[in-house]
């Protein structure tokens, strides 16, 4: 190897997109361009280096044993990078998101974790509250970005992907048949909660609320037996089971993760690629829930 050799950001850049995507085609998405960009600047950082970094084969990408030990490096190299650059400006870039509390879900670890992993100067903060109350910060410019659901009463932004719902309860529920069906209830203003019921009394099925809370009380009400729940599958309890079949319940209609943002500048557009990856990533785990037999 050339060790007087001049690393290429771009291509260091590329590198650690399909290393932590694992996919040419994941890793264009998060950096805006397209898969065959991606593959010419990881080609020419490999010919640089004189080394192979990715094996890549029909069903999988995965680094080589040269890209292994290459990686951390790679990520000092492009952390102190971005430090330089963050010197000159003389201020570290903010990015503001406001995520809805009825949405904050498994895929948020990730999102944080990509977002420092693509600008590692960034200082990230994070708001969670109800969907009006950040559409107004929105609005008003306390946020860059705002992550709500498509009931939100908005028709604008970009579609994350849909959010499921089923009919939610712990394994051992039960509840006779001539008794109302106990419901824990995510909030007095959800519209989840309002179609839910309404869907109910359409059928005819005796119901009554025996607990009402925000999302992660209502998983901890699912958990304890106390009642069945319309709850998003995504962020159902791992010990919850979808009910509805059994106890012949109508179906949910699913709606939309959504992200509106205002800002239009490069570096901005890169953190919101990346959140968008990250949400469809985790759409791509399959959404089927596991049912009461």
């Amino acid at each position: 190897m050339n060790w007087m050799v001049t690393l290429d950001v771009d291509g260091v850049r590329a590198f650690l997109m399909i290393a932590d995507h694992r996919s040419f085609t994941r890793a264009a998405e998060a950096l805006g361009v397209t898969q065959a960009a991606v593959s010419v600047k990881l080609k020419r950082l490999e010919d640089r280096l004189g080394q192979r970094l990715v094996e890549r084969t029909p069903r999988q990408v995965r680094l080589s044993a040269q890209g292994e030990v290459f990686l951390p490096s790679a990520r000092e190299f492009l952390a102190a990078h971005e430090r330089a650059i963050e010197s000159l400006s003389g201020n570290r870039r903010h990015f503001r998101l406001g995520i809805a509390s009825h949405v904050m879900g498994p895929e948020v670890p990730s999102l944080l974790a990509r977002l420092k992993s693509l600008d590692p100067g960034l200082t990230i903060e994070v708001r969670l509250d109800a969907s009006g109350p950040l559409l107004d910060a929105f609005d008003s410019g306390q946020l860059d970005a705002v992550i709500i659901r498509s009931n939100d009463d908005r028709r604008d932004g970009e579609i994350l992907g849909p959010e499921l719902f089923g009919w939610f309860a712990s394994p051992a529920f039960s509840c006779r048949a001539d008794e109302p069906l106990p419901l824990a209830g995510l909030s007095s203003c959800c519209a989840v909660r309002d179609v839910a019921m309404r869907l109910l009394e359409r059928a005819s099925i005796r119901w009554t609320e025996v607990f009402v809370g925000e999302t992660a009380a209502t998983a901890a009400a699912l958990s304890a037996g106390l009642a069945i729940s319309p709850f998003p599958r995504r962020l159902a309890p791992a010990d919850a089971v979808d009910v509805g079949e059994v106890f012949g319940l109508p179906a949910l209609p699913s709606f939309s993760l959504v992200l509106h943002s205002s800002l239009s500048d490069q570096r901005t557009k890169e953190s919101l690629r990346a959140i968008t990856v990250v949400f469809r990533e985790h759409r791509r785990v399959s959404d089927t829930p596991k049912r009461l037999a």
